[in-house]
Order: structure tokens, then sequence, then C-alpha cells
């Protein structure tokens, strides 16, 4: 049978008889960083932040257009929520307006489909601070 890569560090194969074996995918260095995001390591994050200032250079954007590219991305692939909280907040700190992240939005619509951008729009709204407790009850 094929393999199931439910976890990245994983694959699963499933032999004639049934029997399961896991083989491991990750490299020591690979587990470092998994662990050390897990466990919220300054000097892993740092190196995270730095991969990120890098990439603003290469792009050859302006770090505010950067920006609102990479939500534009987030909202595109239904990104967790973390990954909207940091990026949003990396946004409004590059001068992005909460009108100008709406307006990703709104832009984004017609070519992603309204039902991802209902599905991001609490995310969105939680990364920008809006409160959310009586529209979830």
């Amino acid at each position: 049978m094929g393999t199931n890569n439910r976890h990245a560090s994983c694959a699963v194969r499933r032999s004639r008889t049934g029997a399961v074996a896991v083989a491991k995918k990750t490299t020591k260095k690979h587990d470092d960083v998994l662990k050390g995001l897990s466990l919220q390591d300054s000097g892993i994050i740092e190196s995270a932040l730095a991969m990120q200032l890098n990439n603003i250079e290469q792009s050859g954007l302006d770090p505010k257009t950067h920006a609102m590219v990479r939500i534009a991305a987030l909202i595109s692939v239904d990104a967790a929520p973390a990954s909207f909280m940091w990026q949003i907040g990396v946004a409004l700190e590059s001068g992005v307006t909460p009108d100008e992240i709406l307006g990703i939005m709104v832009a984004l619509a017609p070519t992603i489909g309204m039902a991802k951008i209902v599905a991001t729009a609490p995310e969105i709204a939680l990364a920008l601070g809006v409160e959310l407790d009586d529209i979830m009850a």
C-alpha cells in the first residue's frame, strides 16, 4: 500500500500482512528546530525572524507590501490561527491598516471564493483584537 504522511516526521507503511512500520524522516537538526519552536526557544525564533528579514530584502518589496502579500497567501491556504496572529502583527508594525487587511480580503474573494474569506475572518478578527465573544456564543 501507499505512504500515509500524516505526520511530517514519519512515513507509515502498511505491509501486505497489515503490519505497520513507521520510518522517521527527520534529521536531528529538524528535531531540534521543531522542539525549539514548540518550546518557544528564543534562539530558534530569532533565527526564523532573520529568515523573514532576508526574505523581505530578497523579494524587492517594501515591508508593508511584503506583509500584505503574505497575509493574502495565508488567507488563500486557510492557514493556522497562529500564522495570522504573527503575520498580522508584522503587518501592523509595517504600516498596514485594518482597512487594508479588509481590502485584501475583498480583493481575494473573487479568486479564492467567499468560503475561504469567511473561514479565515475569525482568525483575522482575533489578530486585529476584535472581540468575538458575543457572536461566537
